[in-house]
């Protein structure tokens, strides 16, 4: 396609006469270009850095971008634009007198190719399978999460222009905005992966974008339990919680993994269950067949065409879903999800933000409040124990492990008091202080009070055997 006699198709490059070029057909793909090099040019080490704000990138990208033909360029493939990129290099770098290497070669056109296609410099660290976050601090820091741990890595970005470029190209990928009128967007990468973007003024040093990764990996509660994020008794519970049509809330810190805990508990929802799920940026990944996914808008730059979270639980009730999936409960719409749990639609999940169990119950009332201020408390106390079943507490420690902490039933309530038991609590070693958190998984010796209600899906004795302590 390029460098070859193709009549149907476009030329990458845009005609043009140059005395100093070379012609293309002299120099094969991958040859060095050995002309006078420039004196003092910094050697292009493993990270980024060197490279993207060398004076030789800046040459090369400007003539790549200047000689480009767009329009032959449109609809094509990373793998089609790769052979047309790599000509166009050699014949800047001969053109321009610059001596590059294969290897440097291969790492310029890795890093246009990037601009082009990805999220520039940080793509590499999309591929990592070892990395859960990328948090970009400005065009001079790049940190990510590995194993719970944040290192600071050698990606960086030309300037600051750059990290808004990247920023709008994704808010751009899912129809949304980013600029000064609209600094801050939550938008979603083609794998699923969560972005966030916040941009100069709000962001003092640079725009920021933080980028939570959409794991490759299918995350089931087996899996947990394996990892010791769960004891064994813990995800049978869950499983049969989930069988048993269950309403549940996933309660924790930012990056404790509820999303993940979430999504795994939704592998035991039947295949004849229509389920509607809602969020700001969609990341739930369910396996069933019968799914509707639907996603918030932010308001326009006139302010007006915004469809909120709380709008998006209203219409789902009049579309006949079996289960509700809220990825977040965090304002008014609490009061309607908490209306769909009481009202037919049993088995519905969704996450909070909260350190405990009872910490999450009161932020329910404060948000079930800012819905309709008029409300008693008693009132909402009873809507929330008739409503919710079970309260699954997890929690990113100091070692950086996930680990379900507490599995917290709701039994009733007991005058104006909402009243809890715990069936599982995590219990750490504090003897055994070092890098790793030690500690056990403990079973209540109760009966759970959703008994009866497992009896009704037939599964009472099999629960009954994962609580034997």
């Amino acid at each position: 396609m390029f460098g070859q006699k193709q009549t149907p198709q476009p030329s990458l490059v845009a005609p043009r006469v140059d005395p100093l070029a070379t012609p293309a057909a002299s120099m094969p793909v991958g040859a060095n270009v050995a002309v006078t090099a420039s004196p003092g040019r910094p050697a292009l080490s493993e990270g980024n850095e060197a490279l993207v704000r060398s004076d030789l990138f800046k040459v090369i990208r400007n003539g790549v971008f200047s000689s480009m033909n767009a329009s032959a360029a449109v609809g094509k493939t990373r793998d089609q634009m790769k052979a047309g990129v790599d000509q166009l290099v050699l014949e800047i770098a001969g053109r321009e007198r610059l001596n590059v290497t294969i290897s440097e070669q291969n790492q310029i056109v890795s890093e246009l190719l990037n601009d082009m296609f990805g999220v520039g410099p940080i793509e590499p660290l999309l591929a990592d399978d070892s990395v859960t976050d990328i948090l970009v601090n400005g065009p001079d820091q790049v940190y990510v999460e590995r194993n719970g741990r944040l290192e600071l890595t050698p990606y960086k970005f030309r300037d600051n222009a750059h990290v808004v470029n990247v920023a709008q190209r994704i808010a751009a990928g899912v129809g949304r905005r980013v600029d000064e009128s609209s600094p801050m967007v939550d938008a979603r990468l083609a794998d699923g992966s969560r972005v966030n973007v916040v941009l100069p003024p709000l962001a003092i040093h640079g725009a920021c974008i933080a980028i939570r990764k959409f794991s490759k990996r299918n995350i089931t509660l087996h899996r947990m339990a394996q990892q010791g994020n769960m004891s064994e008794q813990m995800h049978n519970v869950l499983k049969l919680a989930s069988t048993c049509r269950l309403n549940v809330i996933v309660s924790g810190g930012t990056g404790s993994g509820k999303t993940t805990l979430l999504n795994a508990l939704s592998h035991f929802i039947g295949h004849g269950e229509r389920i509607i799920t809602i969020e700001d940026a969609a990341e739930l990944q369910l396996q069933q067949p019968h799914v509707v996914s639907l996603e918030t808008r932010p308001e326009n730059a006139e302010g007006l065409g915004g469809v909120a979270q709380r709008d998006l639980v209203r219409n789902a009730l009049r579309m006949r879903p079996d289960r509700i999936i809220l990825g977040e409960t965090r304002g008014p719409e609490a009061f309607d999800v908490l209306q769909a749990m009481n009202t037919g639609h049993d088995g519905s999940m969704t996450t909070i933000h909260a350190n405990t169990p009872r910490d999450s119950i009161t932020r329910l009332e404060s948000m079930v409040m800012m819905a309709n201020g008029n409300l008693p408390l008693l009132s909402i106390r009873r809507q929330i124990a008739s409503a919710v079943h079970l309260i699954v507490q997890i929690e990113r420690m100091r070692d950086g492990v996930r680990r379900v902490t507490r599995i917290t039933e709701l039994v009733g309530m007991e005058g104006d008091v909402i009243i809890t038991q715990d069936l599982f609590t995590f219990r750490y070693d504090a003897s055994a202080y070092n890098e790793e958190v030690k500690g056990v998984f403990e079973t209540a010796p109760i009966r759970p009070a959703f008994c009866e209600r497992a009896a009704y899906y037939g599964v009472e004795q099999a629960l009954l055997e994962a609580m034997r302590p």
